[in-house]
């Protein structure tokens, strides 16, 4: 009951422009239309974040990566195939995205989400989401939905309720760029 109203009551605020607050395979995080320039500045503001620093996004399938990035190397492929744990790769040449959501040189962050809400929020949205740590910028991380600050879940025009009683500790993913001639750099483990 609670997912099935969170779902319809997420899509409406992410119709609208609005950001909504809610739990991924991850860290719970601040999430918009990553095509909607308004939405897109109202994340940054709530995290009081410095223009210039990207956000990543989450999609449901290999197929939605490849809707927003120019070329997708290879390597990305392995990669995501022989890991089970959620990885975002960085990738080159983001497109069909709001100024914002890609880095200053092009770059895009894609995590493929397991999630069983955020995938079908994803599917439903026929988008992907931004995904941003629920907190205010230069702060730590929340690792479950207890350690976020009042002020970030009073900014968020939704609030999802599924998962909020969940107290396990949750981390970033790890994230792994990709360069030139299937390179591949560590970012964060």
């Amino acid at each position: 009951m609670i997912f099935d109203e969170d779902l319809n009551e997420s899509l409406k605020v992410l119709r609208d422009g609005g950001v909504i607050l809610y739990p991924t395979d991850t860290i719970w995080g601040l999430g918009c239309d990553p095509t909607n320039p308004v939405a897109v500045e109202k994340i940054f503001r709530i995290k009081s974040r410095e223009p210039g620093k990207s956000l990543l996004i989450l999609v449901d399938s290999e197929s939605m990566v490849e809707r927003y990035v120019n070329e997708v190397p290879e390597i990305a492929w392995e990669l995501t195939s022989v890991t089970d744990d959620p990885l975002t790769l960085i990738y080159p040449g983001g497109k069909n995205l709001v100024h914002g959501v890609c880095a200053e040189d092009g770059t895009i962050g894609i995590r493929i989400c397991r999630d069983e809400f955020c995938r079908e929020l994803i599917r439903r949205f026929r988008k992907p989401l931004v995904s941003t740590s629920a907190n205010l910028s230069g702060k730590p991380s929340a690792q479950n939905f207890g350690e976020i600050e009042e002020s970030v879940i009073k900014a968020a025009d939704y609030v999802v309720k599924y998962r909020q009683d969940d107290r396990r500790k949750y981390s970033s993913s790890p994230v792994i760029k990709l360069g030139p001639g299937g390179t591949i750099k560590i970012i964060r483990r």
